[in-house]
């Protein structure tokens, strides 16, 4: 009755939560403290979108082409969410850069009121404008014209809008699909209804809980997707080990000591389970990038909620069902299933008891060899190919960047930060203008726009003395540019560039190691800077985050145990299985194998998913290897027989964990479905992962390690078997 009432409250509490927010740039990397640099000295620059108006064959500058936009255009420019509206009709003789180059089309650009533009953050990273940007576009309409948006706040608006979207649809597809694999593994309608109602309880609960902790602090876009698609796995794979295990215990024994059992054995094993998925998300929380950390804390909640629920509320549907848990039995797939499967295990087990070597070393090498193409991995920040290829805003900017000149241009932003006194006295301006004419220098630079680049006819002599004149001397046009550009302690250059992603890295490393000397602090942002700066940010992050994941999940292993050797074996196994999931996603999603078939763009892989995979994988391969252990060492102790403990071990869980693993690949192989292709390519390679660390990891390099190294597997110094024996004998009362 309380896990009812808890889950109607999280109902209530899910349209009462906190918005869930885009990650934010740390200002303690280059490109962070440039832009918040510009961001505080110089004049706020309204966040925009564009607007593209078509026809086939009249010409945007045909009297009916212009009439029709303006009438299209008259309820933005009347309504005060919007700053300003410019098209290329303002202007005493129309603009040609806002005409694309067949003639047929022109762009519009709206200004947002209350809203700021950032050049240097990719789509995921952008200020939320979304719902103004929403409310806006279903005011433009045209019957004659084709109008397509474009800019940073559309493809923002389309990116959420997307991952709300496929999380809907994903879930109606997926949740009968784990229907119909539960009633496979299980036979029985009501056996497999269990997990799926512990699944759907533990996310709601779970997004409820994110949700009210978005109100307090930032919590990431992908929370939601990432939450369903982690709450559904590993909610269902406990149920799943807990109904399987009552199901063989009540045959024996009366219902309240089956579920005493069952909680001793199978329970105590699932809140270790727990704890090591936990412990895995939780490194997350060591991410330095604002927002992506909280995906570990949201995370963190669902597992929580899913094992609470497992332990607590399906022990009590338990109680309640007893015998009558294989209700609704269909015939013949459970029987037939069971019997396959008590032919099958003990020959695998007889198999890799009997040949430990041959089994390691081959499948060592198979997933070493899998994970190769992980060498050519080329990380980016999201772009429009992120999203899907019939969103609005990706088929408007891929139309500006063809039709129009100049669009696809790439801005490196440069500034230099004095620590006192005006960055134009006379002294620094000959410096400037070296710096200003270096970089237009530079190879694959089209153009520099600065205080000392307003016009190429002006001198560095000139610049001289525009500087020292009066503020009355100047003209409303220089003094217009050089408020956007010069603050109190800031210069700003802008270096436009067409190079590809590589050969703009190395022109910002160029500008950052050996440009001319200036007396203030050079610092290059924009989008190729922001790349850099997050790729170093994701590497060193990664060592403290690796680093805390596997010290304490060997920590946690290590009491649930009682064994040294096992928890480094166990780590040393998920690094195998995590190198061959990597390997999957470089070759899917980077070099663009099934592309045709997965509907999407390669493209290089997006810069934090490996770091985030890792901390997901590494907890969830423990799942299994702490079940498979866990029966492994309880048949131990009974026998004192290390071989038969593991081939009994495995014998007993293989079908289990092999139904399980294919419930929750099921899962992620869903998310395989989204149309935001990074949270495909992580439900991608996140089930080719669980598959093979289920099968080839668990079913054939485990149980060949545990036979190689014998009675070693439980060697322990005598203070942690003496802890060892004390823990348990705790938790076993």
């Amino acid at each position: 009755m309380g896990a009812l009432l808890l889950v109607g409250m999280a109902i209530v509490l899910i349209g009462q939560g906190g918005t869930f927010q885009p990650p934010t740039i740390s200002n303690t990397t280059p490109s962070g403290k440039a832009l918040h640099a510009i961001q505080a000295e110089l004049p706020p620059r309204a966040a925009s979108f564009g607007l593209i108006f078509s026809h086939p064959a009249m010409a945007a500058k045909d009297p009916v082409f212009a009439a029709e936009v303006r009438r299209v255009l008259a309820p933005l420019r009347a309504d005060r969410r919007v700053a300003r509206v410019i098209s290329g009709y303002d202007a005493p003789s129309p603009n040609p850069r806002a005409f694309s180059r067949d003639g047929r089309r022109m762009q519009v650009t709206v200004e947002l009121a209350g809203h700021r533009a950032s050049d240097a953050a990719p789509i995921e990273f952008l200020s939320p404008a979304g719902e103004t940007y929403a409310a806006l576009r279903t005011l433009v309409h045209s019957d004659v014209l084709e109008v397509l948006p474009t800019g940073a706040v559309a493809l923002q608006h389309d990116f959420d809008q997307a991952l709300k979207h496929d999380l809907r649809r994903i879930e109606l597809l997926v949740l009968p699909v784990v229907l119909v694999l539960l009633v496979l593994v299980f036979g029985s309608l009501v056996a497999a209804l269990l997990p799926l109602v512990v699944g759907v309880l533990a996310v709601t609960a779970g997004l409820a809980g994110a949700g009210l902790l978005a109100r307090v602090t930032p919590i990431s876009t992908y929370a939601t997707n990432v939450m369903t698609m982690i709450g559904l796995g590993v909610a269902i794979d406990y149920s799943l080990f807990i109904v399987s295990r009552f199901r063989e215990e009540v045959r024996d024994c009366a219902v309240p000591e089956a579920l005493a059992r069952t909680l001793a054995t199978a329970g105590h094993a699932v809140v270790f389970a727990g704890a090591t998925v936990a412990v895995g998300l939780l490194g997350l929380a060591f991410l330095s990038i604002g927002g992506l950390g909280s995906l570990g804390v949201a995370g963190t909640i669902v597992v929580t909620f899913a094992v609470l629920y497992a332990v607590t509320f399906l022990p009590a549907v338990l109680s309640i069902l007893g015998r009558h848990i294989d209700a609704g039995r269909l015939p013949g797939l459970g029987v037939t299933l069971t019997r396959v499967s008590e032919g099958f295990w003990p020959r695998l087990a007889g198999f890799v008891m009997a040949h430990p070597w041959p089994v390691l070393i081959g499948v060592t090498a198979f997933l070493l060899v899998l994970g190769t193409p992980f060498l050519d991995i080329r990380m980016e920040s999201g772009d429009i190919s992120v999203l899907p290829q019939e969103a609005e805003a990706r088929r408007g900017e891929e139309l500006l960047r063809r039709e129009f000149a100049g669009a696809d241009v790439n801005p490196i932003i440069v500034v230099v930060r004095y620590p006192d006194d005006s960055p134009l006295r006379r002294d620094r301006i000959d410096r400037l203008f070296d710096l200003s004419r270096w970089l237009a220098a530079r190879h694959g630079v089209l153009r520099v726009d600065s205080p000392l680049d307003l016009d190429p006819s002006i001198s560095r002599a000139q610049y001289h003395q525009l500087f020292t004149a009066p503020p009355s001397a100047v003209s409303e046009s220089v003094a217009r540019a050089l408020r956007q550009m010069v603050g109190k302690h800031v210069v700003l250059f802008t270096a436009s560039t067409a190079l590809r992603a590589e050969e703009a890295r190395a022109l910002v490393r160029t500008i950052r190691a050996e440009h001319p000397p200036v007396d203030g602090e050079v610092l290059v942002s924009g989008r190729t800077a922001f790349d850099l700066d997050f790729i170093d940010v994701v590497v060193r992050d990664a060592v403290v985050v690796i680093g805390f994941v596997v010290l304490v999940t060997y920590a946690v292993l290590l009491v649930l145990l009682g064994s040294v050797l096992l928890p480094l074996k166990a780590v040393v196994m998920n690094f195998l299985s995590i190198t061959a999931s990597y390997g999957a996603l470089v070759w899917i999603f980077q070099e663009g194998h099934l592309a045709s078939w997965l509907n999407f763009t390669p493209r290089p892989i997006e810069i934090p998913t490996p770091l985030v995979m890792f901390c997901v994988l590494f907890g969830l391969s423990m799942d299994y290897e702490v079940l498979l252990l866990s029966r492994i060492r309880e048949e131990y102790r009974r026998t004192d027989n290390n071989e038969h403990a593991v081939s009994y071990g495995l014998q007993h869980t293989g079908r289990l964990i092999t139904g399980a693993a294919a419930i929750m690949a099921g899962v992620f192989f869903g998310f395989g479905l989204a149309r935001v292709v990074v949270v495909k390519a992580i439900g991608v390679a996140m089930g080719i992962a669980v598959l093979i660390d289920a099968t080839v990891v668990r079913a054939l390099l485990v149980p060949a390690t545990m036979r190689l190294l014998g009675r070693w597997n439980w060697w322990a110094p005598a203070g942690v078997r003496r802890f060892y024996r004390r823990f348990r004998a705790s938790t076993t009362r």
